[in-house]
């Protein structure tokens, strides 16, 4: 099976999918998007606004997203950066009071199969 996305891409409204971020690149397909597949075991599916505190927990937990790693193309995040995070590592930092900000546009539809509207609209950054 192919590695490209299976469902439509759209976001938690149904719309069509916002980016995320292009700089530093993000996405399961490192597309700019939180789009996913079959083969996105690890659903990146939610757009995030990563804090300093976030990476730490992120790094506790065995998930080092601030270390660069030029092998990889990898440079590493910073406070405010934006990045396609996994719907359970979102959810596992929002049940630690750690969860950074979400960005609803460009978060997936298929998050919603992990962490539900009401809790990701409390975390919004794009919401008047």
């Amino acid at each position: 099976m192919s590695a490209r996305a299976m469902d439509p891409p759209v976001n938690v409204f149904g719309d069509p999918l916002g980016a995320c971020n292009e700089s530093p690149m993000t996405g399961f397909f490192r597309d700019g998007c939180c789009n996913t597949s079959d083969d996105d075991l690890g659903s990146h599916t939610v757009c995030v606004e990563v804090t300093q505190e976030f990476l730490e927990f992120s790094r506790f937990r065995g998930n080092d997203l601030s270390t660069p790693r030029p092998e990889s193309g990898f440079l590493g995040l910073r406070s405010g950066d934006r990045w396609c995070l996994c719907a359970a590592r979102w959810l596992e930092a929002y049940e630690s009071q750690m969860a950074p900000r979400v960005v609803l546009q460009g978060t997936h539809r298929r998050a919603l199969e992990i962490v539900s509207l009401e809790v990701l609209r409390q975390f919004a950054v794009d919401l008047n």
